[in-house]
Formats: structure tokens, sequence, C-alpha cells
């Protein structure tokens, strides 16, 4: 599976702090809501990086 390049992740983020925070959160929302099979095909980091890059995963300042 192809990874998204930091470049591209950056251009919906403000800094890499945001980034990691972001897809670590999001990440662990995948791991708690998905059943066994599903965790096995794609891990959810991975998950969360790929929906990062294509803008599905959007971040509220608090």
């Amino acid at each position: 599976m192809r990874q998204p390049s930091l470049d591209e992740l950056m251009q919906n983020v403000d800094s890499k702090y945001t980034l990691v925070v972001a897809v670590a959160k999001r990440a662990r929302y995948i791991m708690a809501h998905s059943t066994i099979e599903e965790s096995n095909e794609i891990k959810p980091v991975s998950t969360a990086l790929l929906e990062m890059e294509r803008g599905e995963l959007y971040i509220e300042a608090e």
C-alpha cells in the first residue's frame, strides 16, 4: 500500500504536531469502532493517513 508523502499531508494542516495528533486520534477511533476482520485488512494509522491525504479528515481548532 502506498503511503502519502509528508508534503501532501502538510497541505491540510498547519504543523507536523497537528498532523500527528489528528492522525493518532482518528486511528484510535478506527480501532475502537472496527471489527476484527476490518482491522486485519488495513492498519488504522494507514487508513487515517489516507483520509488526511484525501481531505476527509477535518481538524477543528480548540
